[in-house]
């Protein structure tokens, strides 16, 4: 396999990138309004969509500028969506947990993203450090590395076939969000020791920094009444 892996489609030469960006994004969209209408909601549909558009611009914008000065992070993409929504919550004056909706179609959505990333090769900088283990993939620089993409998939499907039978078995409305927030930070605080990731403080890099900050505000807010007016 020669990375990165263009996709034909007619006349078109696509960057798998941007062809399985475009498809996490309408996928997670997509099971989002599938499972309103499966499961119901909390909210109004006006509230949904300004609730549900807030988290789609602030985790693009997350994503950004937590790769800031290059390139895309999902960890970053998960807190500024939490960010976001939490302020336009407040000044809509929406006090219920809106989070569960959100954990099957994000988990598909980062999934199929994660797809374009491994696609994509070396450019993408999501790839592990050098490995002699059987997985191993070389990327075209003669380095076998860490797939660290299909990992994060492998985990994302993971996760989600642990959380999907116990979905209504969660005492509180946010519960369900706060095992996938934590789940996936803490997997992304191991896993990161794989990546060849500039190291800050204590050999950690930004992005395990940013998990770690993660799991502290939800270890802050564990015994948070269910009125409580989060995510």
């Amino acid at each position: 396999m020669s990375f990165p892996v263009w996709i034909d489609v007619g006349p078109w030469r696509l960057h798998p990138h941007t062809v399985f960006e475009v498809l996490a994004y309408a996928t997670a969209v997509g099971l989002v309004v599938l499972q309103r209408s499966r499961e119901g909601d909390a909210l109004q549909r006006d509230q949904r969509v300004i609730v549900a558009s807030a988290a789609l611009v602030g985790s693009v914008a997350g994503s950004w500028l937590l790769a800031w000065p290059g390139g895309k992070t999902v960890v970053g993409g998960l807190i500024g969506g939490l960010v976001a929504v939490e302020f336009i919550k407040r000044r809509i004056g929406v006090t219920v947990r809106t989070g569960d909706l959100f954990v099957f179609p994000a988990c598909a959505g980062m999934a199929i993203g994660r797809v374009g990333c491994f696609l994509t090769g070396l450019s993408d900088n999501t790839y592990g450090v050098a490995t002699t283990w059987v997985v191993g993939v070389d990327f075209g620089d003669g380095i076998r590395r860490h797939p660290t993409q299909l990992y994060d998939i492998a985990f994302l499907a993971l996760l989600a076939g642990v959380l999907w039978p116990l979905r209504h078995r969660f005492a509180r409305p946010g519960d369900l969000f706060r095992a996938f927030m934590v789940a996936y930070f803490t997997w992304r605080l191991g896993v990161n020791f794989v990546k060849p990731e500039p190291r800050l403080a204590a050999g950690l890099s930004l992005i395990q920094w940013a998990a770690i900050g993660m799991l502290a505000y939800y270890a802050l807010r564990a015994h948070e009444p269910a009125a409580a007016p989060r995510a």
